[in-house]
């Protein structure tokens, strides 16, 4: 696609995780996966997700009867947490259907971030298998689990939802201390000492400017507190 801005790049970071289970336990696996989303996205100010069910594109590895039978099991992992189904037709992995998590930007645009896909392809190319309670060897099922999807992505839908104004907790600095003299200087710097040991990411603004340029700036910085 075309590059653009945080958007698209050449190359992003992933919090991809895959996990092992057994057919029995994909419902329930799926579900912890769509509550943990649900409460991460939460706590970073998107609290509506449109989510969709993307299915076995016309390019595809395995069988009907396996892709049949993880379709079904996303399909019911959303109905069991309330979510009704929209379809993306042909839109899944070659190895497998997904659930693809859209977030809104400022201009009403969607953004595909987080992802659950469901892989009956991997465990079988690989030959895993298991011991399972009937003393038997079982094929596991694998599940590939992204939150955040793209790190960079979400950062840039993150930024414009709020302006560049981050809540106090993931901004990257959250106090600026301005000293209106050179005088108060060696106070500001104590002060900030403290900051930093009960935790606090703080600067201190020592440039020999007038307080009202030291507070434009920042103010346009989006700092949450500037003490003066």
């Amino acid at each position: 696609g075309v590059l653009h801005g945080l958007f698209r790049v050449r190359g992003f970071t992933q919090d991809d995780a895959h996990i092992y289970c057994t057919v029995d336990q994909i419902e329930r696996e799926v579900l912890d996966c769509l509550d943990m989303l649900k409460k991460v996205y939460g706590i970073l100010g998107f609290p509506k997700v449109r989510q969709y069910l993307s299915t076995r594109p016309q390019s595809r590895i395995g069988s009907d009867e396996l892709w049949d039978k993880a379709e079904g099991a996303l399909a019911g992992a959303l109905k069991g947490a309330g979510i009704d189904v929209e379809i993306h037709h042909g839109d899944g992995a070659f190895y497998g259907p997904k659930i693809d998590n859209y977030l809104v930007d400022s201009i009403g645009r969607e953004w595909q971030c987080g992802t659950i896909q469901l892989d009956f392809q991997m465990p079988e190319r690989f030959g895993l298998e298991y011991t399972g309670a009937d003393g038997q060897r079982h094929r596991p099922v694998m599940i590939h689990r992204a939150i955040l999807g793209s790190l960079e992505r979400f950062i840039g839908v993150l930024v414009e939802s709020c302006a560049g104004k981050l809540p106090v907790w993931l901004s990257p600095v959250q106090a600026i201390l301005m000293p209106v003299t050179d005088k108060t200087l060696p106070y500001a710097q104590d002060v900030a000492r403290r900051m930093r040991a009960a935790g606090l990411r703080v600067d201190v603004d020592e440039r020999n400017e007038k307080i009202g340029s030291k507070i434009r700036d920042a103010i346009g910085k989006k700092i949450p507190y500037l003490l003066v």
